[in-house]
């Protein structure tokens, strides 16, 4: 690690970009983290940032690639926004990094305010892998009658997982006529799909998302990564989708929301709790205060109101992400398989 932290987690996070499928990304990283300016208000708050950087702390690469990103979504900055248009085909690194620094200058009070917020995204093709994981629930349980309470859930577009078509490999499921599509790459027998009544969903989020106001909208779009334009399509068109529903998410701490939900009780449905690449993010008492709650009514649940607990979150395994399930009575907790971040894949392990 060098004296320079920020550059290392850019350079860091430059590898993940790539990894993940987002080349133009990676570039603006590591071309920042090589040349990175000595003056400035922006450049002297994430060197000298206070906490951690990186992608299981705060995050500083991405919350600055967010904010480059909505100076071009919010034509901010003309040349900034040509070049992003091209992702940067036939620009020299010097041209890139000149346009990099005029954007930051000219919107420095933009680009701090942008850093003093976690990036927050709503990554909709996660629910391709949430979906096989409720299907384990069902078949597991009998009950196809579902409580759907999601913790960290942004703008909530996951909340509608249910309304989306997906297509596994060529085994379809879902709405044939959603303008939301989820087709991620399966390895594995997935469990068999069966249609479930979801009779009562509902989420929370700290900072939650209000896609009825364009201004959240293009912030939300901001942390998508600008050579991604699947991704910003999907995410669009799920907004749209989401727009037309009565499904809101609550401002809310997860636990203290989590705790007066669960004291809720449904005869006859099983309550799935959930989150995806959330989890992290609450603080260490926090996730031991909601993992108490979740386990304390575990205990009580019955076969004919069983609790489950599905999420997809980091656990130190490559690659990608775990995704879990905990189910009581019983409350054994089993690995179903792993997921990629963005959703592209998912590798079934029972």
């Amino acid at each position: 690690m060098s004296e320079n932290k920020i550059s290392d987690a850019m350079l860091s996070q430059a590898v993940s970009c790539n990894e993940l499928g987002s080349p133009f990304t990676a570039r603006i990283l590591s071309l920042v983290a090589k040349r990175y300016p000595q003056t400035g208000a922006v450049w002297s708050v994430m060197k000298n940032w206070p906490g951690d950087l990186g992608p299981s702390g705060d995050s500083v690469s991405l919350r600055f690639c967010g904010a480059l990103h909505a100076i071009v979504l919010e034509k901010l900055n003309p040349n900034l926004a040509e070049i992003y248009k091209s992702h940067a085909k036939g620009v020299t690194d010097n041209q890139l990094m000149a346009a990099i620094e005029e954007a930051v200058e000219e919107n420095e009070d933009f680009v701090l305010q942008y850093l003093k917020s976690a990036p927050q995204t709503n990554e909709v093709r996660r629910a391709g892998i949430l979906l096989p994981a409720f299907m384990e629930v069902a078949k597991r349980t009998g009950i196809n009658k579902f409580v759907m309470s999601e913790l960290g859930a942004s703008a909530g577009l996951n909340m509608l997982w249910d309304k989306y078509r997906y297509d596994y490999g060529g085994v379809n499921f879902g709405n044939s006529n959603s303008p939301v599509r989820i087709c991620p790459d399966v390895s594995g027998q997935l469990p068999e799909f069966q249609n479930v009544d979801v009779f009562d969903r509902s989420a929370c989020d700290l900072n939650p998302v209000d896609v009825t106001l364009e201004k959240s909208v293009t912030r939300l779009l901001s942390y998508i990564w600008a050579d991604q334009q699947d991704r910003i399509d999907r995410t669009r068109n799920a907004v749209e989708l989401f727009k037309g529903t009565s499904a809101s998410v609550e401002k809310s701490d997860a636990i203290e929301w989590l705790d007066l939900r669960l004291q809720q009780k449904y005869s006859g449905a099983v309550h799935i709790i959930y989150h995806t690449i959330a989890w992290q993010y609450f603080p260490d008492e926090r996730q031991v205060q909601g993992r108490n709650i979740i386990e304390q009514v575990g205990r009580n649940a019955t076969d004919n109101a069983p609790l489950a607990w599905v999420f997809l979150e980091a656990d130190d395994v490559a690659p990608g992400a775990g995704l879990y399930l905990q189910l009581w009575p019983g409350g054994q907790k089993i690995l179903l398989g792993r997921g990629d971040y963005h959703g592209r894949w998912i590798n079934w392990l029972i």
